[in-house]
């Protein structure tokens, strides 16, 4: 023996790396009120402590696998007796012999080869493994390692696995039937093979019994409990999977692939009830618009001849849901409502629900108004049916051919409040929030404007919505128009940016210069190399994801503080916390923050909150007053131009602009109030038109409404704050100049102390009086 050992313990590995050994557990991902968003990993493991395990869990092992386990040295000579005989018998190693340490040994640092020398380098560690560590040591490495069946490494797992609830809750009986699996995981499996389960799990119940760890009547009271094992997979509390992808993606970019294995727990800057309501205003505006284009048919037809209830059902089974549409099959058309046959059972569908569903032609064409149920689906039909919010009714719908996304943040720092990349990840996991960068339109006009008025033009300035004509780069002539192609002369900034006219955008580039508003409008974090350097970035010309668009509508949003998106709020490693999130927060009271770019030593700009978290304060980038009043120009938006729609929410606070592009292939509509921004965009992934009557503002702006609905439900109104340095004075509403008091038609303008225009009788329009003109400062 001593010559078999010297042989084989140079090659054997260091007991005492047990104590360091991080057992693989999941990369789990939750929202900011704890919410289980996703889980990555093939080991699906929840390690639990020996002083945490149930008394009778660990008999109930120790009674199937190592009754002696808690007096012999890690080696038990009877069962190692048996093990030799079958040896001998048979000429291999067929079972038996393996203390739990002995098992241990293996899990951690051996294969499960058969082999001679196996067995003993087995024996040899489990004596090194006995001296090193305690009983309790050893049985919480085992039943934290060992395999339980699907998916399930560890008895922590395998309860919740099994049946759905911490280890702490079981009954003996089911104590007993997971000590069942480790021989045979499959085998005896309660779920796949009930019959051998239930033997295994008496057969342990006896042993423990025996064994006095159990009296008789809770012998008897445990046999006589049936089955109660059922799949319990991930539950998944919150349908967030295009920010699951996120997270794991900055997991592995951190931790390599140990990301997946280490035990990370992730918690997110994500609201649950936001971004279900991102997530329903997702789906409800893209069935919204697949209704005003038409009905495109059932997704299958089955043969209604062939009618066979249980076929249709394997049918049902085999079809997933998308989105908020579940699949159902037609098996009676009446007069006035069909019949359907659904996964969960039978179901309805009245007139109302399928009356909008005239044939789609083409985009800009529709087929005849339906007069009958007959006329929209036949029996045998695999249709789709939601149910839109607020009924109980069932409505027809089909999987849309078209796209959106949807970002929110809190202006204050960035955080990532709810985030949708799509109609549904399972039938198409590309994130086009984060990563379709598509042409902004009109949604990019106030960071133009807002340049103009820190380069010398007010709210007030005229410019002339006249035609332009002028070459391009490749010598075409190019003729920008306004929506619906007309023309509308001298026009004040305000009234351009709210009823959105491209030419006196055109010519407020022009005139600013465009290198100037490129340096400008980089500060909201725009990249550079994506502004086009020519006049159409007046229009939107530039291709950005609704990301970047939200992070620019924050910052006009937090009155004009450059802040940087971030969706992890924290990052835990086991019972430590390895990352907690240092975003870049508006705090007006802080020093000044320098450029970040410009520090070398990033820790110098940390300041610590009230709350004990840090932060970097947001660097201003715009001055206060400009922000105020593009804020009171985005706010005319919603009362008078583009984005009327909005007033449906009955809040006097909110901004926002919409945004079209050629052809209607994009359509944008960015808006916030002092507490949310948020950016929303539909198109189709290849782009092409949506339709000539499709705009921002009725294929976005109604998904922007729904979630801001829910967003600013019951919180009080809040606008941005009125800066210093501001007054108001009476201006023409034709020509921007002041005009004096009680002058026909007159309105009131905001400027800038200092670009504040003065009364000049000798061109003011004829006034009712003379009276002098009065400015007010607005504090």
């Amino acid at each position: 023996m001593t010559s078999v050992y010297l042989y084989l313990s140079p090659a054997l590995p260091s007991v005492e790396s047990l104590r360091d050994i991080n057992l693989q557990t999941p990369l789990r991902i939750y929202s900011s009120d704890n919410k289980l968003i996703g889980e990555f990993g093939e080991q699906r493991r929840a390690p639990i402590a020996f002083e945490d395990t149930p008394k009778q869990m660990i008999n109930a092992f120790v009674a199937a696998e190592d009754n002696r386990f808690f007096s012999h040295n890690g080696v038990d000579p009877k069962g190692l007796g048996r093990a030799v005989a079958q040896l001998l018998k048979s000429g291999a190693i067929q079972s038996g012999g393996s203390t739990i340490t002995m098992q241990v040994a293996r899990n951690f640092f051996l294969s499960r080869e058969r082999v001679f020398s196996r067995k003993f380098n087995e024996i040899l560690l489990a004596l090194q493994i006995e001296k090193e560590l305690s009983k309790g040591d050893i049985i919480e490495l085992y039943m934290n390692k060992i395999y339980l069946g699907n998916r399930a490494y560890g008895i922590a797992a395998a309860a919740q696995v099994y049946y759905g609830k911490p280890i702490d809750q079981l009954s003996l009986a089911q104590f007993a039937m997971i000590a069942g699996l480790p021989k045979a995981p499959s085998a005896y499996n309660p779920i796949v093979n009930p019959e051998r389960a239930l033997e295994r799990r008496n057969w342990i119940l006896g042993r423990m019994h025996y064994l006095s760890f159990i009296s008789q009547d809770e012998y008897d009271s445990a046999v006589a409990e049936p089955i109660t094992a059922s799949y319990h997979g991930l539950k998944i509390e919150l349908d967030a999977p295009y920010l699951a992808e996120m997270v794991r993606q900055e997991m592995v970019e951190r931790f390599g692939p140990n990301a997946y294995t280490d035990g990370y727990t992730v918690y997110t800057t994500v609201s649950s009830k936001l971004q279900n309501a991102a997530q329903e205003a997702i789906h409800l505006g893209l069935l919204e618009y697949e209704q005003r284009h038409g009905y495109r048919g059932p997704e299958k037809q089955l043969p209604p001849t062939e009618f066979d209830e249980e076929a249709w059902q394997k049918e049902l089974k085999q079809t997933s849901i998308v989105g908020n549409l579940e699949p159902a099959i037609v098996t009676h058309v009446g007069p006035d409502a069909i019949d359907v046959m659904m996964k969960h059972g039978p179901a309805s569908v009245s007139w109302e629900g399928l009356k909008w569903a005239r044939r789609y032609r083409s985009v800009n064409s529709l087929g005849p108004q339906p007069k009958s149920p007959a006329e929209v689906v036949n029996v045998g039909d695999l249709i789709r049916l939601f149910k839109p919010k607020g009924k109980d009714t069932y409505e027809l719908g089909h999987i849309p051919k078209v796209q959106g996304a949807l970002v929110s943040l809190n202006p204050k720092d960035g955080a990532v409040i709810a985030v949708v990349g799509g109609f549904d990840y399972s039938h198409s996991k590309f994130n086009r929030a984060a990563q379709a960068a598509r042409q902004v339109g009109s949604n990019f006009k106030p960071f133009i404007y807002s340049a103009g008025l820190e380069n010398g033009f007010t709210a007030a300035t005229t410019i002339n919505d006249a035609p332009i004509v002028m070459p391009d780069a490749n010598l075409k002539v190019w003729r920008p128009e306004n929506a619906g192609g007309k023309f509308f002369g001298p026009t004040r900034l305000r009234k351009a940016l709210y009823l959105s006219r491209n030419l006196v955008s055109i010519r407020l580039l022009q005139a600013m210069g465009v290198d100037k508003a490129i340096s400008y409008v980089t500060r909201f974090g725009f990249d550079e190399k994506k502004l086009v350097p020519n006049l159409s970035l007046a229009l939107g010309a530039a291709d950005f994801t609704p990301m970047e668009l939200a992070t620019g509508y924050a910052a006009l949003a937090n009155g004009g503080y450059q802040v940087k998106p971030y969706f992890i709020s924290r990052i835990d490693h086991l019972d430590e916390t390895v990352y907690q999130a240092t975003p870049y927060k508006v705090c007006k009271t802080c020093q000044p923050s320098p450029d970040p770019s410009k520090v070398t030593d990033e820790a110098e700009l940390l300041v610590t909150d009230d709350d004990g978290s840090s932060f970097y304060p947001a660097q201003q980038i715009m001055d206060p007053r400009a922000n105020y009043i593009m804020y009171t120009i985005l706010q005319d938006v919603i009362k008078h131009g583009t984005g009327r729609r909005a007033l449906a929410l009955k809040r006097s606070d909110l901004g926002g602009k919409t945004g079209t592009t050629n052809d209607q292939k994009d359509a944008w509509f960015s808006g916030f109030n002092a507490d949310v921004a948020t950016s929303v965009w539909v198109g189709f992934d290849q782009p092409k038109t949506l339709g000539r009557r499709e705009y921002g503002g009725t294929a976005a702006l109604p998904v922007w409404i729904r979630f801001m609905g829910e967003a600013l439900a019951g919180k009080p109104e809040h606008p941005l704050p009125q800066p210093d340095g501001l007054v108001r004075v009476r201006v023409d509403p034709e020509t921007g100049m002041a005009v004096a008091a009680g002058t026909p038609g007159a309105m009131f303008e905001i400027f800038l102390k200092e670009n504040a225009p003065e009364y000049d009788p000798s061109v003011a329009m004829p006034s009712i009086n003379d009276d002098a003109l009065k400015t007010e400062e607005i504090f």
